[in-house]
């Protein structure tokens, strides 16, 4: 898939909303160790919310879908949550500009979304909060980029990235937001937006694969067509 459309970025929410579902109970538990409890449970509300939403618009971009998931996300989930992920998505829109993603466009949408989340929230990485998760994301997608990847190799690299940067929270003392509280009984516990960020991000490249099998097919159903002898003529 050379270019990602609003085709992608709506299968992006649907699966974010499917996984955010899935694990709810397990955001809810990470939250709980260091925080007030409601991180999984807000999520939850919040895509399930933005879905709904898209489904009664008809967006035409990738732009038009982040900006309505930023005003939803704004507007439906409670806590830091709400105003971090709004700002993330909504700067992800304006880096998307009017047209398709390629893989630099892509890296764009990830840095952006790093930029907003630190504007609003003021951390920085190693405090233990989602910017670990977003910050590595953000320089393995640019690097992809630079390197010439598309936008499936960008969003994959920038995935795994925050599966890592998520998973190195655990030893970390939390200095920013609610779990700062907590000083050296934060560590040991993973940062619950660090994992949910992660989860998104996954769930962004595992949307461009789903795409390109959707494509493969429609394609191998094509050559199937093409394939078959003519009638016989009377």
């Amino acid at each position: 898939m050379s270019e990602l459309g609003a085709a992608w970025a709506l299968e992006w929410m649907k699966r974010t909303r499917e996984r955010v579902g899935e694990q709810r109970e397990r955001l809810i538990d990470l939250d709980r160790q260091i925080g007030d409890g409601d991180h999984g449970e807000n999520l939850d509300r919040g895509f399930g919310a933005v879905v709904d939403a898209l489904g009664a618009q008809d967006p035409q971009t990738v732009a038009d879908v982040l900006k309505l998931v930023a005003k939803t996300l704004m507007s439906t989930v409670g806590g830091a949550a709400g105003p971090l992920y709004g700002t993330a998505f909504l700067r992800g829109a304006k880096a998307a500009g009017a047209g398709g993603l390629d893989g630099a466009g892509a890296a764009g949408v990830v840095e952006a979304a790093l930029g907003g989340i630190q504007a609003r929230g003021k951390a920085v990485e190693g405090e233990k909060t989602m910017v670990d998760a977003w910050s590595p994301a953000a320089r393995a997608a640019r690097s992809a980029a630079e390197a010439g990847a598309g936008p499936a190799a960008v969003l994959e690299a920038a995935a795994a990235a925050a599966q890592g940067g998520a998973e190195a929270t655990e030893p970390m003392r939390a200095t920013k937001g609610r779990a700062s509280y907590l000083g050296e009984r934060s560590i040991g516990h993973l940062d619950p937006g660090a994992v949910s960020s992660a989860l998104i991000l996954a769930e962004a490249a595992a949307a461009v694969r789903a795409g390109e099998g959707a494509e493969d097919a429609e394609r191998a159903a094509d050559d199937s067509r093409d394939a078959e002898p003519a009638g016989e003529q009377s």
